[in-house]
């Protein structure tokens, strides 16, 4: 299973759009077989589903997501798990050992503005 989780730095970024990059973890038998850190090739809408899922991505990890967006993954049969927070490494630890707990997502309306990479819209919708 090869498993996307929006990165920032080391820890898990609290927007998948805005992220600077993605960790692709792919999982085979509960055993870590391979790591990649992949620039996020841009925050454009229904871009990135499309991009991950051509890259084989069955699961994304983010610390949130925006309604619209969680859709466009659902569309394409990946599975989307928010309101995940920490280190990428420990994520992976927690995906290996079955014990990954799904939060709230932590995009709000308007949070994903100005965040990691300079876009001017955001999948959370501003309701201001």
């Amino acid at each position: 299973m090869k498993i996307a989780i929006s990165t920032d730095g080391d820890l898990v970024s609290a927007h998948f759009g805005r992220c600077p990059s993605f960790t692709i973890a792919e999982i085979e038998e509960n055993n870590l077989v391979k790591k990649d850190v992949i620039d996020n090739p841009g925050h454009h809408p229904g871009f990135i589903p499309d991009f991950l899922h051509k890259k084989g991505v069955e699961c994304i990890i983010a610390g949130g997501m925006g309604m619209k967006a969680r859709s466009l993954f659902d569309q394409f049969g990946i599975k989307t798990i928010m309101g995940v927070e920490g280190r990428v490494d420990d994520v992976i630890d927690q995906i290996l050992k079955g014990t990954l707990k799904e939060g709230e997502s932590l995009c709000k309306p308007g949070k994903g503005k100005g965040y990691g990479l300079d876009k001017t819209d955001s999948h959370c919708h501003d309701h201001e």
